[in-house]
Parts: structure tokens; sequence; C-alpha cells
């Protein structure tokens, strides 16, 4: 004889829960590549980053100082919500660095599902200008940095995000997201 199920709510775990992913966006140069990596790493999750879906001709365009468009955006947003699905599928808890600087790009990576979360990491232009300009090697010129800004519509409250500033080291960006995540520090790996 199996003992009756209580009708008590239960405390929310989110490692026992459904699997969820977390889309780190924001602006180039405010930290989402290395902000999601270290987060993935210290909570165990699968991660990827945005810029590895972009095909070789959006690299080249942007490379050579053109943002892309909604149009040149969407199969990439595409690509990764494919991505983002299957890990939901695989029951799989992860994280994608994304710039998601669009509602519309957000709605397009998190569909209807409260499994997605939107972690925005928000910073003065004049930080992430000085963060951009030191950087070397990305595809991601300083010259784009305004249309970035033009085009971000930072997350409103219906959207439920986790907004964090970046002026505070990864380590501390990944730790004020973990406890808006409920996840007790000494559950977070590393």
């Amino acid at each position: 004889m199996t003992a009756p199920r209580s009708s008590a709510p239960q405390a929310a775990d989110p490692r026992a829960a459904a699997p969820t992913v977390l889309v780190v966006m924001g602006v180039s140069g405010s930290g989402k590549s290395t902000v999601a990596a270290l987060l993935a790493e210290r909570l165990g999750w699968t991660f990827a980053d945005g810029d590895d879906f972009h095909t070789q001709e959006s690299i080249a365009r942007m490379r050579d100082g053109h943002p892309l468009d909604d149009a040149a955006r969407q199969p990439w947003l595409g690509r990764i919500r494919a991505w983002i699905d299957a890990r939901l599928a695989a029951g799989e808890n992860a994280v994608v660095a994304c710039s998601a600087l669009k509602r519309a790009y957000r709605r397009t990576l998190t569909g209807d599902s409260d499994q997605v979360r939107i972690v925005f990491l928000e910073g003065s232009r004049a930080v992430i200008q000085g963060r951009v300009q030191a950087r070397h090697g990305h595809f991601m010129p300083a010259s784009l940095l305004d249309s970035q800004f033009a085009a971000l519509e930072p997350p409103g409250p219906e959207e439920d995000p986790i907004t964090v500033g970046i002026e505070d080291g990864p380590d501390a960006i990944v730790a004020a997201v973990a406890a808006r995540l409920d996840i007790p520090a000494g559950d977070v790996c590393g």
C-alpha cells in the first residue's frame, strides 16, 4: 500500500523541476559570452554561444561594419530556438548567450515557455564602449555599438527577466543570477 499523496504545495527546487534554459542577453560588450559560460560551468548546465549560430556571411557583414537587419537575424534566431527546444526535449538545463535585443527576438527564443528565462546584462554605454574598444579578435566592431543600443528594447516586467548590472565582475554576476534562481550558493559547482 502506498502512502496518500499530499495536496500541500511543495517547495520549488529548480533542479528537480522541468528543465530550464537561460538566455543571457545584452548589447555587444556586456559580457554575455563570459557570464553565460561561467554560469553554465558553475551550475553544471550545457552552454552555447549565440555567435556560433551565425552564418559566415552574417559574420562577414558585421565584421565589415554593417549591422544585421531583422530579416538576416530571423534564421539565426531560429537556429538558436531549435537548440533551446532540443535541450528542453532532452531534459537538459542550459545557458545560451544571445544579444536578443528586441522583444520580438526574445519572443522567438522563449515562445510561450516558462522554461526559458531571460537574463539581461545591463550596463552603461561608457562601460560597454570601453570593453568593446579593449577587446581584440571579435568580429563585432566598436562602430556597431550605436546600432546595438538603438535596437535595444530592455526586457519589461512581463518578461520576468533576471536583470543584473555589469559593473561587478563575472563571479558576482553569476552569484546574483544563481540567487535569483533560488539556487543555494553551496549547490553551485566550482
